[in-house]
């Protein structure tokens, strides 16, 4: 009789548990249903540049769409850290949201370097194509398993050229200047197979570096050449389009498992959009950092593009180990599809 009494008691205390188990549960649902959402927002950017402008519009979109549910709290200049330092955060689950690119995001996934690599792309369209392919989703596969998300990539920062000290028409005149380069391998390759002598260093430490001599000139795009005043050290300005620089915000996988779907699905749709608006700003941007450089004496030199394209045709076989033979042909047959 008090076996019998004993096991009823252990059935009556397991069901129990399992009700309150799924009330929990229940609960938890309905709370982050209901729970506001903060998500930072880091990036190099300062506030006013395009890229600042088009993150702002991005948690407009985001707050309209979700009711007010998700909220951005925004960290251009560097606040959070060194790209690195943030990258870091994001493996441990924090709820940031920072933009990348391919050169830095080779050092977790080799391939992702495509994206980055000089005179491959004409246009963003064939960018985009890269983008919406089944490579590009398999290398964000591939992230993922290093803790990283891809959350959206249509996101151009801009076409990047080059300002110096001496005007600049085709490679050989790069022989011998110093330009300043982001951190990352495959920009010091690139600027050195171009002709010139990288020299990597933060970008907050090139207009100092170029007033000083330390260095000839720098690349990036137009309104970040402005932007830093690179035009108070050097008044060439070498339309070289090298690359055409696409961006790719990414989180923490951890971070992104915590979110419902549909915030998920909104981040993504929202952020393509927030990248139109981006490319508007950057047109008018790039116009009026050309203008604002040419008023303050800076000359405009023509350049022998074809002739750098060229001499970089066999830059990504210095890369053969991130970016195999059949990997550039899948690269190649996708951006030249119609």
């Amino acid at each position: 009789m008090k076996r019998k009494w004993f096991v009823g008691l252990l059935a009556v205390i397991v069901i129990t548990s399992l009700v309150l188990v799924g009330c929990g549960g229940a609960k938890t649902t309905d709370k982050k249903a209901d729970e506001k959402i903060i998500i930072k927002i880091a990036y190099g950017n300062n506030v006013g540049e395009p890229n600042d402008k088009a993150v702002r519009e991005w948690g407009r979109l985001m707050k309209e769409r979700s009711n007010g549910r998700v909220e951005f709290q925004y960290y251009p200049s560097s606040q959070l850290g060194s790209q690195k330092d943030v990258t870091e955060q994001l493996t441990i689950g924090s709820n940031v949201i920072t933009i990348s690119d391919g050169g830095f995001l080779m050092d977790y996934v080799p391939e992702f370097g495509v994206t980055y690599l000089p005179y491959i792309f004409d246009n963003k369209e064939q960018l985009y194509k890269l983008v919406d392919s089944d490579l590009f989703k398999e290398l964000s596969k591939k992230l993922e398993a290093k803790g990283l998300y891809v959350v959206h990539s249509k996101w151009i920062y801009g076409d990047r050229h080059l300002i110096a000290t001496k005007p600049v028409t085709k490679p050989e005149d790069l022989q011998g200047l110093k330009i300043r380069v982001p951190n990352i391998r495959l920009s010091t390759e690139m600027m050195n197979a171009m002709g010139a002598v990288a020299t990597p260093m933060p970008l907050a430490e090139a207009y100092p570096a170029l007033m000083q001599g330390v260095i000839n000139g720098a690349e990036n795009p137009l309104p970040v050449l402005y932007g830093g005043k690179m035009h108070e050290g050097a008044k060439y300005l070498m339309l070289t389009r090298h690359q055409v620089n696409l961006s790719t915000w990414i989180a923490g996988k951890k971070f992104i498992d915590t979110l419902p779907p549909d915030i998920v699905k909104m981040l993504k749709e929202t952020g393509e959009e927030a990248g139109r608006f981006l490319e508007k700003e950057n047109e008018k941007a790039d116009k009026e950092a050309l203008e604002k450089m040419k008023a303050a004496g800076v000359q405009v030199v023509e350049v022998d593009r074809a002739a750098f394209k060229e001499r970089m045709k066999d830059f990504p076989k210095r890369f053969s180990k991130e970016f195999p033979p059949e990997v550039m042909d899948k690269v190649m047959a996708i951006i030249n599809s119609k």
